[in-house]
């Protein structure tokens, strides 16, 4: 079993507070013969509507001494795991969550944001010491 990223509980806490029930912690399904785990799956219900908005959320820390690899593996794992779930749950949306010095530092980059526009990467900022959402980027 793939183990948690070091902000996971801090980010599920952060969606409990913004009235996101967390339906799924990981996020499992299988397309193809292919097996894949989302860190989070959650709903919340809007008002006066039956059906309610699905997200699943792909935590990431980027701790690690370079930021470009930490990006380069989570934007590969975000495409795939938006191209499986487009076949699985067409209604659901992906979103890649990324703490809050990294987004006021490395996703200010130039390279950063061509890129996030580019693929088209739907953000989550969080705060992970407060334990809160800070933004929504889509």
């Amino acid at each position: 079993m793939a183990a948690k990223d070091l902000f996971h509980e801090a980010v599920r806490r952060a969606l409990e507070k913004e009235r996101w029930i967390i339906t799924d912690d990981p996020l499992r399904f299988k397309f193809g013969n292919v097996n894949f785990r989302i860190d989070l799956g959650a709903e919340r219900l809007l008002a006066a509507e039956r059906s309610g908005e699905k997200i699943a959320v792909e935590i990431k820390s980027f701790l690690n001494p370079s930021a470009v690899t930490d990006f380069y593996a989570a934007l590969g794992q975000f495409l795939s795991y938006r191209l499986a779930l487009e076949s699985i749950e067409p209604d659901r949306v992906l979103y890649l969550a990324i703490p809050i010095d990294s987004y006021q530092t490395f996703f200010q980059y130039e390279f950063t944001q061509i890129a996030v526009e580019r693929y088209q990467v739907l953000i989550v900022v969080y705060d992970p010491d407060q334990e809160r959402i800070i933004q929504w980027i889509k």
